[in-house]
């Protein structure tokens, strides 16, 4: 059988968020599109719709219901402060500039537009250890989670005409296709045999590296010490990063692969899809974070909800690079979430009254399910039985139960104190979060841990999980992948995580939260607007 060859007007590289949403805005002004996706038709969307489905965003009606006054000048304060940008990230910050300015006009109300909304409450994620990251809440989730987006967005793609669109799925590119510097196509193989395209523009929307362990290893930051043995996987094997070579061959720069949004709070999933596969929870503000020896994590105490980062940096330092989250049944049911839209499914499926009943009463159900199916996840009716089940799950002698039973009772003894008298610095920082309406929902009110009206005891152990790579192919304003003088690649494009979700790492070394669903929007919404020759503001 010989080659099958497709000739095109634009070309799309990819069928997860970034691409769809750049083939949409091309048929929406006028152009037709092929759309190669390596995978099934059913997984269109990619992994959008398996995300919890948070934006960062500032200016909506959402802050302005919940008294929030923002702006664009002071989102980008933040973002600055938190990414710690390079001198060479001149167009990542062009791209930091240029989303804080338009993120509200350019993703929020597009999707307004297209029958999208938002959980009415907006959560304040990564405020920083030291008021180093979002001054204000900006974290909006999508009423439907990332299946609504991926779903509705898809179904309102395939909408369109067969004569403008065509779709190819379980297509596979293998290499960019070149003439006289120019790209102009693509070629690969699919289960009938092997393909070219020819395209006078082609988008790269295939992802990043963080599903492919090997690659994620080889780009390690040594920031965090070494890279773990038992790293897990938040993300699935095929998002392996297998088109930044192909653009690398072409002469485009890929940068800043080491810059990664991973999560200290991974546990293993108890019915993996993939090897090394991880479920990344949000663990509870409430609960002690321990080392493997049982004592505190410290001096400072590790808190989620301020700085990722640092989190992981810190685990990864630790003996044996991994922590235990101490809590109880109180706690767990009142604080304990894992993300993505299948472990949400009230938010998922917009179940509004059950989900305020959920947060008054507790999340019973998913608390029991850990309990049940997770091995990381242990429980006992006392401390000194909790102690040997940890002990045993380790099984490296390095638990110390005479120091974790004095550093939980060093704990609660701080809060026997009254409010003013706290010391503890965990305590101000649930003090602190609980002042925010919505946090205080989620946020025991100081809950001691040997509490025996909340038991059982819970115990959970924690590693890292792979996520999100947030460097990638250096692009302009106008998604053009830029070659090693700076200059743009005739006929080449790229958006979403494969360009570092804008500029090769429009993030820096931190997320703000909420930085990946929604730039997969802005980076692609812009790439068709340079293929057409409309101009962008502040280009």
């Amino acid at each position: 059988m010989g080659t099958v060859r497709y000739r095109c007007e634009n070309l799309v590289v990819g069928g997860g968020l970034a691409g769809i949403v750049t083939a949409l805005e091309l048929l929406s002004l006028g152009r037709s599109v092929l759309l190669l996706d390596a995978g099934p038709r059913e997984k269109l969307g990619g992994q959008a719709s398996d995300a919890f489905g948070g934006m960062l965003l500032c200016g909506t009606e959402e802050q302005r219901h919940n008294g929030v006054s923002d702006s664009p000048e002071l989102m980008l304060e933040d973002w600055q402060r938190a990414a710690c940008f390079d001198r060479d990230d001149h167009w990542a910050m062009r791209w930091a500039e240029a989303y804080a300015e338009r993120n509200r006009a350019d993703i929020y109300d597009w999707l307004r537009h297209r029958g999208m909304s938002f959980f009415p409450a907006v959560q304040w994620a990564e405020r920083g250890n030291h008021g180093d990251g979002n001054s204000l809440p900006r974290y909006h989730v999508l009423w439907g989670c990332g299946r609504a987006l991926a779903d509705t967005l898809a179904q309102q793609l395939l909408a369109h005409s067969q004569e403008r669109l065509a779709c190819h799925f379980e297509h596979k590119v293998l290499g960019l296709q070149q003439r006289n510097g120019a790209v102009v196509g693509c070629h690969g193989t699919s289960p009938v045999g092997d393909f070219q395209v020819d395209a006078e523009h082609v988008v790269i929307c295939g992802g990043g590296i963080n599903g492919d362990l090997g690659r994620v290893r080889q780009h390690w930051d040594s920031l965090y010490g070494p890279c773990p043995d038992d790293l897990l996987a938040g993300t699935p094997p095929h998002a392996n990063g297998a088109l930044h070579e192909q653009v690398v061959a072409a002469g485009g720069q890929v940068v800043k692969l080491g810059q990664m949004w991973n999560y200290a709070a991974g546990i293993a999933h108890p019915e993996p899809q993939y090897p090394n596969h991880g479920l990344s929870l949000i663990p509870p503000r409430s609960a002690l974070w321990l080392d493997a020896s049982g004592r505190r994590a410290g001096p400072v105490p590790m808190v989620s909800g301020f700085d990722t980062h640092d989190l992981c940096k810190r685990l990864c330092h630790l003996p044996g690079q991994y922590g235990w989250q101490l809590m109880n049944w109180k706690i767990a049911i009142k604080e304990m979430a894992i993300s993505g839209a299948d472990s949400n499914p009230l938010f998922r499926d917009r179940k509004m009254l059950r989900l305020i009943w959920q947060t008054l009463t507790g999340n019973r159900e998913l608390v029991s399910w850990m309990i049940e199916h997770c091995p990381d996840v242990l429980t006992a009716t006392d401390l000194p039985g909790l102690t040997r089940k940890m002990a045993d799950l380790a099984g490296d002698d390095r638990l110390d139960p005479a120091s974790l039973q004095a550093d939980v009772e060093h704990y609660d003894q701080h809060i026997q104190r009254k409010t003013s008298l706290y010391n503890d610095e965990q305590l101000q920082r649930i003090r602190q979060l609980r002042q925010w309406r919505s946090d205080r929902l989620r946020t025991c009110r100081f809950q001691p841990i040997l509490d025996p009206s909340a038991g059982p005891l819970i115990a959970i152990r924690t590693r890292l999980i792979s996520r999100k790579s947030m460097g990638g192919m250096l692009t302009d304003l106008q998604s053009r992948v830029l070659d090693g003088s700076g200059q743009p690649i005739t006929g080449l494009y790229a958006a979403g995580e494969a360009a570092g979700f804008g500029g090769g790492g429009i993030s820096g070394i931190r997320s703000l939260e909420g930085t990946f669903l929604s730039n997969c929007i802005f980076n692609g919404r812009r790439a068709a607007w340079s293929i057409v020759g409309q101009p962008a503001l502040h280009s």
